[in-house]
């Protein structure tokens, strides 16, 4: 995987969550928003896997944890979806903390509840991320 298959990748479940803000509009539930981004995803033929549980490896021993990640898109991208009034720092720590422990390279934090998806969306990259190729 490259860096440029990554983005793609990212900018493609964008332009999914924008259409199924289009169709719904805000208001929903996160897990409504959640399914539909999900259905998008996989009418566009991707891997998705929802509501990800995972494990948390500390010191010697491996943990298991309440944690479930929104969606997983080909087992890259971590996609952390919202329905707040404002996205709060700590959204996007949740989200690092999430790619971090899933050694993943892209998150997406999306916020349905809001008039335009592209200017509240959050895309965050970490050091996966800068380790890809061009």
């Amino acid at each position: 995987m490259t860096k440029a298959e990554v983005t793609q990748l990212s900018y493609d479940i964008v332009g999914c969550a924008i259409k199924v803000h289009k169709e719904l509009g805000p208001g929903l539930l996160e897990s409504v928003y959640e399914l539909c981004l999900a259905y998008e995803l996989r009418e566009k033929g991707y891997l998705v896997n929802q509501q990800v549980t995972t494990k948390i490896n500390y010191g010697k021993i491996e943990i298991e944890t309440p944690l479930k990640i929104d969606l997983l898109v080909n087992e890259i991208v971590v996609v952390e979806i919202k329905t707040v009034e404002k996205l709060l720092s700590v959204h996007q720590a949740q989200l690092m903390t999430y790619m971090k422990i899933l050694k993943k390279p892209q998150g997406l934090l999306i916020n349905f509840y809001t008039d335009n998806i592209t200017k509240s969306m959050i895309p965050l990259v970490n050091d996966y991320f800068s380790k890809l190729p061009e």
